[in-house]
């Protein structure tokens, strides 16, 4: 069966969104929530679902509490060992698996291609598919648990690629790849820049981070002081306009998060983004007159007019 998009199915403790095919409008304003846009140009987009700072961000709280309770188990000779043994073994994995991703090489983005209106997906053996636009799926997920802390909500966005050879392997078949940015509108939002710049233009999205210029701008001591200053003066901006809880908050994660650190980290890994290495993809990449740029289908241009109708009739 063919679900229009957007199609809910909800139930108790989950939500299902449906938003592609057909990549209509979700509704919802374009937001890169996760930091996965690494290029944007009038060509194509690459879109990263590599994130250092998020391991780091999750491993930050445990290590600063960690650190405080050896410096109490310090003044007890009877289970320090013990308690520095199992600090090492609890996160040391973890610490590991961060420094490992500092020096691997980082994974390569999608691109799509707004122009030929096809989307290129590299693999780590060298392959790569070419899949049209229409034919990516993207779905997004929502999963509630109810404990003795209350609610907690866990989703994803998930965007699906089907193999262009009809005779591959099953398993070679499909792809997927995840963004774990809660689901819902959240997760709406996130499709809604691919999807906007695909079907409206590069304009319709904004590059919040620049990685390809930020470097040669600044160099790593700059990118260490513009991250600082950039915490400072948003403290003191909502200071000024009576935000405390923002500016209490922003304060806090410096502490809490590590997000500085965090942020430093993900700029020099990835400023510059990886470039797609293979010779016929960088032919691909390259600009085409404008007369030769591929169309929409007649199939989704009547869906998109439809579901343009009914958020402006929604609206009204």
């Amino acid at each position: 069966m063919t679900l229009a998009s957007p199609c809910s199915r909800k139930r108790m403790f989950s939500r299902e969104d449906y938003l592609a095919p057909p990549a209509v409008p979700t509704g919802r304003e374009p937001k890169d929530v996760l930091n996965t846009i690494w290029r944007k140009n009038e060509i194509f987009l690459d879109i990263g679902s590599y994130s250092i700072g998020s391991a780091v961000m999750t491993i930050w709280p445990v290590l600063i509490m960690s650190i405080l309770f050896l410096y109490y188990e310090s003044f007890s000779d009877e289970y320090f060992e013990w308690s520095l043994a199992l600090t090492l073994f609890v996160l040391g994995i973890p610490i590991f698996l961060v420094i490992r991703g500092l020096i691997s090489p980082v994974p390569l983005p999608v691109r799509f291609n707004r122009q030929r209106r096809e989307v290129c997906i590299p693999f780590e053996d060298g392959r790569y598919w070419i899949v049209p636009w229409e034919q990516v799926t993207a779905q997004a997920v929502a999963v509630s648990s109810v404990g003795q802390h209350g609610k907690t909500t866990q989703g994803l966005l998930v965007i699906g690629f089907r193999n262009p050879d009809p005779d591959a392997h099953e398993k070679d078949r499909d792809f997927s790849i995840g963004f774990n940015c809660g689901g819902g509108e959240t997760a709406m939002s996130l499709w809604e820049c691919m999807r906007s710049y695909m079907e409206i233009g590069a304009d319709a999205i904004s590059l919040d981070n620049d990685l390809e210029n930020i470097r040669g701008k600044l160099g790593r001591k700059g990118v260490v002081l513009g991250i600082c200053y950039g915490f400072l003066t948003g403290i003191i901006d909502h200071l000024m306009a009576r935000r405390f809880g923002q500016a209490l908050w922003l304060f806090s994660s410096i502490f809490l998060l590590g997000t500085p650190l965090a942020m430093m980290l993900q700029t020099w890994k990835l400023a510059p983004p990886p470039e797609l290495p293979y010779p016929e993809i960088i032919e691909w990449s390259k600009p085409l007159p404008p007369e030769q740029w591929a169309k929409r289908s007649p199939e989704l241009e009547a869906a998109i007019a439809k579901r343009e109708a009914e958020l402006a009739a929604q609206t009204a």
